[in-house]
């Protein structure tokens, strides 16, 4: 029965096998069926992949009312205080802007009696997407492709919609190599920088109100300094007349009335002559006694006077 003194383990029985790498075959094999496993099933809510599909800034595929609820159920976790299930997908499923949504072609491949069984191909080769196949998606149209078509074409417009795009937001789907994913990760970090999503909309948070306001008050200084080098010719303003520090109403009346009184004489005595100094002289051409004064009256002997 063992455990009775009977057997004797040898150190062959004891000692464990050093864990061996897998081999390169085996690492295929693992890789296939994952592919098999998300090409066909929602990586959210594990579900059977049906459109319309949606991805992540990695390339991983989701059903989208599986997204939605996931969405509505954080969202209600986080006013409760409660942790958020689905931690791994909480920093790439933030709100609807983290994904886009996959404009796969339907082709249908067989039909029977029962069911009609319905591939995703691509527009362009006519190549079914799927396991073993290197499948690609644009930002922000979403049109899927066969990686090598895009290659191939070129250009910077989606060859369905003519809509334009960026080489770098060329989407692998379901990427398997180290390069492609590390590529995907500093996309997502300058995207981050730039405040935009994965579907290169703004990131929820991100003002432009704040920036219109920048704006406007860089345009209003720049505005006052261009004006304010400007030479601008404007008439010279009049000195202020004095104001009275008399607060009885009936004695600054009076005083007003004194002294529009003496500006009135001031402007007289600018005018004309005195009118003392007036009284020295003649009006008259004539030299009558009757008008005469200081100045015209002259030297004259009486008529009575004896020589």
């Amino acid at each position: 029965m063992g455990n009775d003194g009977g057997s004797i383990p040898t150190r062959r029985e004891l000692v464990k096998e050093a864990a061996r790498d897998l081999s390169t075959t085996q690492v295929k094999e693992i890789q296939t069926e994952q592919q098999e496993h998300y090409w066909s099933t929602c990586a959210l809510s594990h579900q059977p992949l049906s459109l319309p599909v949606v991805s992540d800034a990695l390339g991983t595929l989701y059903n989208k009312d599986a997204v939605l609820n996931h969405l509505i159920t954080a969202a209600q976790e986080d006013k409760q205080g409660l942790e958020a299930k689905g931690e791994a997908f909480k920093d790439r499923l933030r709100s609807l802007r983290d994904v886009v949504e996959v404009k796969f072609q339907l082709h249908d491949e067989e039909k029977t009696s029962s069911a009609t069984k319905q591939t995703w191909v691509c527009p362009i080769t006519g190549k079914a997407l799927g396991p073993g196949v290197k499948a690609v998606y644009l930002v922000p149209c979403g049109h899927a492709f066969v990686e090598s078509a895009i290659k191939e074409m070129g250009g910077e417009s989606c060859l369905q919609c003519n809509e334009h795009y960026s080489p770098n937001d060329v989407i692998p789907i379901l990427p398997t190599s180290q390069t492609e994913k590390d590529r995907l990760e500093q996309r997502i970090q300058r995207l981050k920088e730039q405040s935009l999503t994965h579907s290169l909309k703004k990131a929820p948070g991100s003002s432009k109100k704040r920036k219109k306001n920048a704006n406007v008050e860089d345009a209003t200084v720049g505005e006052s300094e261009s004006v304010g080098a400007r030479p601008t010719l404007s008439r010279p303003e009049k000195p202020p007349k004095p104001e009275s520090s008399i607060k009885n109403q009936e004695t600054a009346t009076l005083t007003a009335k004194v002294l529009a009184e003496q500006e009135e004489r001031n402007k007289r005595r600018k005018l004309g002559a005195n009118d003392n100094v007036k009284s020295l002289f003649s009006q008259k051409n004539g030299m009558d006694e009757k008008h005469t004064d200081f100045m015209t009256r002259g030297f004259s002997i009486p008529a009575n006077a004896r020589r």
